[in-house]
């Protein structure tokens, strides 16, 4: 992968590349990019842990959520998952599914890696997954959007103040290693989100520009019809980023679920994610017709739709029973200051013409 970040910055006009460019690559290149290579990557073996890998807990809570709704006739049967990653969850919602009730369902994964395709197929082999690898693919949807861990995983660019001028974060090669170079800030796209969403940065503070996720919110919204979205991700508001702690930005690197702060060294070999700006996020749904129904911790999220309700009240002694096992998923997810804790909700619609409950 290094070799092909070096063939992009030797034929760039200015021997320099952005950081959204070089994430695009050391994460999403067909044949050596992070996501795209064979590999666990979530869980013990792999680099990082999420939450809806968990148990099946998570997927089969969001089932008996989201049949509520259909059952409301708020929206049909159509369920699309963007990033399904091993499919854990799309396996546990169905399955859930088909205990709740015979009426079919059409669920879509929209997975962009061979390796985790693969990995879905052999999971859920009786037909009921739709693998699509673009978002155009679905238009005229109608149903609901899920997304765990996606926006963070989106590239951005990196700007930085320096005496009262916006500078953007380039990399170049300094003796054949990559290096980071400042420059002042030229990309319009950059400079409009900054304009629009953004508060003046202090001396040497940092910050992601998540241009991305603008474009991929406008494309969600063009392709829906009419639905929910339920999206799920870590970030911070407008008035978290303001704390101190956070001058240097969100951006980080994780291997073998320790923390990588060089982010150069090893393209291609390590996650790079970055915290959602959630304040932008809704403002930039509500600009294209996403309204929002709901913002909360997602431990909070979870308790106001019934995750109590699969507790088995009646004790266990054998801790190794799938019982025990259930209960102590269930727990993990609501612990206060627990890893739920960390992770954020957000519920938008698009031409739903029934109220729903959250």
């Amino acid at each position: 992968m290094k070799e092909k970040i070096i063939e992009m910055i030797t034929s760039s006009k200015h021997q320099q590349i952005s950081y959204a460019e070089y994430m695009s690559a050391a994460l999403y290149d067909r044949e050596s990019g992070y996501y795209m290579k064979a590999g666990e990557k979530v869980g013990r073996q792999g680099d990082f842990i999420t939450t809806s890998n968990i148990g099946n807990i998570y997927g089969q809570l969001i089932a008996r959520w989201y049949f509520k709704q259909v059952s409301a006739g708020v929206i049909p049967a159509y369920v699309c998952e963007i990033g399904a990653g091993s499919g854990r969850f799309a396996k546990a919602f169905l399955e859930e599914w088909s205990i709740l009730t015979t009426e079919p369902i059409t669920y879509f994964v929209l997975e962009a890696s061979p390796f985790h395709q693969e990995l879905i197929q052999k999971g859920i082999n009786d037909g009921k997954i739709k693998i699509i690898d673009t978002l155009s693919k679905l238009k005229g949807f109608r149903g609901m959007i899920f997304s765990n861990e996606l926006y963070d995983a989106l590239p951005v660019h990196v700007i930085e103040e320096r005496k009262g001028i916006l500078h953007e974060v380039m990399i170049t090669l300094e003796n054949e290693d990559l290096k980071e170079l400042l420059v002042p800030l030229v990309n319009t796209n950059v400079q409009s989100y900054v304009a629009e969403y953004m508060r003046n940065l202090r001396e040497h503070e940092r910050a992601e520009v998540p241009v991305a996720m603008v474009e991929f919110i406008k494309e969600l919204s063009n392709i829906i019809d009419s639905g929910i979205l339920l999206t799920v991700d870590y970030g911070y508001t407008d008035s978290e980023w303001e704390e101190p702690g956070r001058s240097q930005g969100s951006l980080r690197g994780y291997s073998k679920h320790t923390m990588k702060t060089n982010l150069l060294s090893h393209p291609g070999e390590i996650d790079i994610t970055s915290h959602v700006q959630w304040d932008p996020f809704i403002l930039i749904g509500k600009k294209y017709g996403l309204n929002l129904e709901r913002f909360m911790r997602q431990d909070e999220f979870f308790l106001q739709i019934g995750i109590l309700d699969l507790l088995k009240d009646h004790y266990d002694p054998n801790p190794f029973s799938e019982q025990s096992k259930r209960n102590r998923a269930i727990r993990s997810l609501i612990t206060p200051g627990g890893m739920s804790s960390h992770f954020q909700v957000v519920v938008q619609s698009k031409n739903v013409s029934k109220e729903f409950s959250i």
